[in-house]
């Protein structure tokens, strides 16, 4: 979706957000962003997931769960603001520990209790803050936030797709049935790829790809950071690769492939392992080297001692319609990128060689090496810049627009 014009945002709306991810946990998430961006124009409720009973009896000394039980006794105030425009809440009500039950009329009928309970919490702190014809925007939260719509009765509702849910256990059990429902039912759907996009479509004709946003400050324009201590001795070509070695997401028999179809290439791997890299061939190959997790703030100088970064994926329901946010963090620094040919990875297609073979990724990795430029850089890294938090905001606003304007939108 094209660029608005920034005199035709959405503005001065009151927008409630509900999701898997509360604020209070530490590591950053596409929700907390999107928050951050809407705040800028909106008032935002950022709604923390509800406590549940098996939690609060599991996890009772964990601090984060010590200050919701405190909500919930009324001991402490549950509405805090974060900064002008956004505050984020704890829910003052415990819900049940539920997704266990596999009868589904049993289920459904107990999911439906949760979601009165929960709104009628939302309500408590919507009232407080004086918000109204509110936009509800759903990060993913296919039961708790099930019956939602109904229950708050928002103008507008959204629902964010960004990961492909279903293929954990999980979220399988029951989301099989309800995502589906949940997105058909919403009044729009936005998603963070391509593939999720077409995946909402076949149940929501309202459903728009409104790309990533990405932090890239510590990687745009840090194309003199030195090399790291542990890189100097690694003789070159390095072919590398940054973030968490996992064999759930990555092809394991491909950098074999790599590495022994062209020992005079060093394959360098940083990050931390998963069992499975752990106890893998890989480490018996001597141009593979493993270098372990490294401090964020020193990924760059990793990144620029690369001559060309991979993303070398194994092709599966966890990441095919995957965004993967470090391609964004490679072209930011100018760096050639092979990485596997996916439908989510088609929006990358002129600035990355993608690639679905191992014989594929042996040739262009070849190619990107022989190639590189200074012009090729330059253009790498202002693409990357396109990938913005700003940006994709301004895709869902007009998303949301375009589902409030249609003229033959249903009277509320």
């Amino acid at each position: 979706m094209e660029n608005m014009n920034a005199d035709h945002l959405l503005k001065n709306r009151d927008i409630v957000i509900v999701g898997q991810q509360s604020w209070d946990v530490e590591i950053g998430s596409n929700c907390k962003n999107i928050a951050l961006e809407f705040s800028k124009n909106n008032r935002v409720l950022y709604v923390n997931s509800p406590l549940d009973r098996i939690t609060r009896l599991k996890q009772k000394a964990d601090p984060k769960v010590k200050k919701r039980i405190a909500v919930i006794n009324g001991s402490l105030d549950g509405l805090i603001e974060i900064k002008q425009n956004l505050w984020n809440y704890y829910p003052d009500k415990l819900i049940e520990s539920i997704n266990w039950i596999k009868n589904e009329a049993i289920y459904n009928r107990l999911n439906k209790y949760n979601n009165r309970i929960f709104a009628r919490t939302i309500k408590k702190a919507i009232n407080r803050l004086g918000f109204k014809n509110i936009i509800l925007f759903n990060d993913s939260d296919m039961f708790r936030s099930f019956y939602l719509k109904e229950l708050l009765k928002p103008a507008v509702s959204v629902y964010y797709s960004r990961d492909y849910m279903l293929y954990v256990d999980y979220w399988k059990l029951h989301g099989e049935k309800l995502e589906p429902k949940l997105i058909s039912k919403s009044d729009l759907c936005v998603a963070n790829s391509t593939y999720l996009a077409s995946y909402c479509r076949q149940h929501n004709k309202n459903s728009f790809y409104v790309g990533q946003g990405c932090d890239l400050e510590m990687f745009m324009n840090k194309q003199d950071t030195p090399v790291p201590a542990d890189m100097i001795a690694i003789r070159k070509p390095v072919i590398g690769y940054v973030g968490a070695l996992q064999s759930i997401r990555l092809d394991l028999a491909l950098l074999e492939h790599i590495a022994k179809a062209k020992p005079e290439w060093s394959i360098v791997l940083v990050g931390p392992e998963d069992k499975e890299f752990t106890a893998s061939n890989l480490h018996q190959i001597e141009n593979i080297h493993f270098l372990g997790g490294k401090d964020p703030n020193s990924l760059a100088g990793y990144i620029n001692s690369f001559d060309v970064c991979l993303n070398p994926q194994i092709v599966n329901q966890v990441t095919i319609g995957n965004y993967p946010r470090k391609i964004d963090e490679y072209l930011a620094m100018g760096k050639p990128v092979v990485a596997t040919r996916t439908e989510a990875m088609s929006v990358f297609e002129q600035y990355v060689y993608l690639g679905k073979t191992r014989e594929d990724y042996v040739m262009l990795i070849e190619k990107a090496l022989t190639e590189d430029s200074e012009e090729k850089r330059r253009a790498r890294v202002a693409f990357a810049a396109t990938h913005s938090w700003e940006n994709s905001v301004n895709d869902i606003y007009k998303a949301i627009m375009q589902v409030e304007e249609a003229p033959d939108r249903p009277a509320r």
